[in-house]
């Protein structure tokens, strides 16, 4: 009697105490799924000896003969920037098809050839506002929803089933169907992880989701279909009453010795549209600034023929592109200027010095101006000019690997890699070096505007009657070397076309 009294009394001691024990609760509730389990039409698992049965095997070898020829077509889809690109094209207006036509590389070039850059870029530009206009708020949504949903079958479609179906028969070969499976009962644990990774790709696919509009974007990359739509549709209502039942669950926390497990489904969410749209605008502006860049290569190319007669020009020694090798090594840009710099001082030296000096001395030196003050500009940037060469030559000078300047460039540059502030110092430098430079571009060719002003001035005043710029034109013709018109022409052309090939240089500055 004694034993039986103290039977009942654990019995009650445990009912009143099993809700204040987590483990006991925990227990509770294993062997309440573990019984949910053996009852469940889908014989997948024995809970006594948590073994996964052939059942198992079997359903998701039916899984896989539905999507196996998919996962070859579908192979990196996930990647794939071609299947965005035609999922939001597929979702184009007429307009917005005729815009694109006028959008694309080809066809922005071919229009550059008949149309001036700057009226070519403002019709881009407005072609493009109209064609993102189109997409509101809405049709954002649905093409990325769309897409999202068409990650997510892709996502369910690559999910490893063989590695999975290898373990319930070690002979299955790959996508081969007329192949006939021999599944066998294995130990739960080799498959748990196997099944938590596929409730995460399977419990994201959306049941309601526009299966035919996916299916006909994959067609439209693939030029096949991945599944025969009836068979994804059934596929998809099995999936359904799996998830409906929880089985996956259920058994996942019984081989975890987990009640509270929950499938996290891998959702996606991806903005394809405002990519696609950044990568279009970037794409015609690159065009654009490419138009540009070739007509103002075109230009310069030209201009430098005329100007030298020819396209290399080299006149600086220190500020030179072969200096530029270790600063770029470090990813510190360098010398700017070296192009046009090279232009200036050679146009200095080969003109300005020769027949710029030559005309202008015999204007300021022998011309005899009505009133004195009308001289003072072209006098001034004249003399400007001249020391400007010098400038520039003593700048050059200071780069010098053996002068104060360059030697300090090059010690710095030997201490970078080691100190962080000295790469500062070097930005700092060569932001003063270039400043220079373009302060010489800058003065240079307002100087050269003014003198060429100047020579107009004077041409038109040589050609009217009676003159009122300069009063003694004719001992100005006799001391002349050869004919005068002919030689401010001549003088002015060149002068212009210099300013002209500063500014496709300067303009941006």
């Amino acid at each position: 009697m004694a034993g039986a009294s103290g039977n009942i009394f654990e019995r009650i001691v445990s009912v009143f105490f099993s809700s204040h024990d987590p483990e006991a609760e925990k227990r509770r509730q294993l062997k309440a799924i573990a019984k949910e389990l053996s009852k469940s039409r889908y014989k997948w698992y024995r809970p006594g000896a948590e073994e996964a049965l052939p059942g198992m095997g079997k359903f998701f070898y039916e899984i896989y003969k539905v999507i196996g020829a998919a996962q070859v077509i579908l192979a990196n889809a996930n990647s794939s920037v071609v299947l965005k690109n035609i999922l939001v094209e597929l979702s184009l207006s007429s307009n917005q098809v005729k815009l694109k036509e006028r959008l694309t590389e080809e066809a922005i070039k071919e229009r550059g050839k008949t149309t001036p850059p700057k009226e070519l870029s403002a019709q881009v530009k407005n072609e493009l506002s109209a064609f993102m206009s189109e997409f509101d708020v809405e049709t954002i949504k649905g093409i990325d929803t769309l897409y999202s949903q068409l990650e997510v079958m892709v996502n369910f479609v690559s999910f490893d089933y063989f590695f999975l179906l290898k373990k319930f028969d070690s002979s299955l070969p790959e996508r081969t169907f007329n192949y006939t499976p021999k599944f066998e009962t294995i130990r739960g644990e080799y498959v748990l992880e196997d099944l938590k990774d596929f409730a995460a790709v399977a419990y994201a696919l959306p049941f309601d989701a526009d299966w035919p509009r996916i299916f006909a974007v994959v067609k439209a990359y693939r030029e096949v279909d991945p599944v025969a739509l009836g068979q994804w549709n059934k596929l998809m209502n099995a999936l359904a009453e799996v998830r409906r039942t929880g089985v996956i669950e259920q058994i996942v926390s019984h081989l975890e010795k987990n009640p509270g497990y929950a499938v996290e489904p891998a959702f996606v969410s991806d903005r394809i549209v405002d990519n696609y749209l950044a990568k279009m605008q970037t794409q015609t502006e690159m065009v654009i600034q490419q138009i540009f860049q070739e007509r103002k290569t075109s230009k310069a190319t030209e201009l430098l023929k005329q100007i030298f007669g020819t396209e290399s020009i080299v006149r600086l020694k220190n500020y030179a592109e072969r200096a530029n090798a270790p600063f770029e090594k470090k990813m510190l840009g360098g010398f700017l200027y070296v192009e046009e710099l090279n232009y200036m001082k050679a146009f200095l030296i080969d003109y300005f010095k020769r027949d710029i000096r030559a005309l202008t001395d015999l204007f300021l030196v022998r011309g005899k101006w009505t009133i004195p003050t009308m001289s003072t500009g072209y006098s001034g940037s004249f003399h400007e000019l001249l020391e400007l060469s010098d400038a520039i030559t003593a700048f050059d000078d200071s780069l010098a690997e053996d002068d104060e300047l360059g030697s300090k460039l090059r010690t710095m540059l030997t201490r970078a890699d080691r100190d962080k502030e000295v790469v500062k110092q070097i930005r700092t430098q060569l932001k003063d070096i270039n400043d220079r430079a373009l302060k010489f571009l800058s003065d240079g060719t307002q100087h050269f505007i003014v003198i060429a002003r100047s020579l107009k001035g004077i041409l038109e005043d040589h050609e009217k009657t009676p003159h009122s710029l300069i009063s003694n034109w004719k001992e100005i013709e006799m001391n002349a070397d050869r004919p005068i018109k002919e030689w401010i022409v001549e003088v002015y052309k060149q002068i212009y076309a210099f300013v002209m090939l500063m500014q496709l240089y300067l303009k941006d500055e």
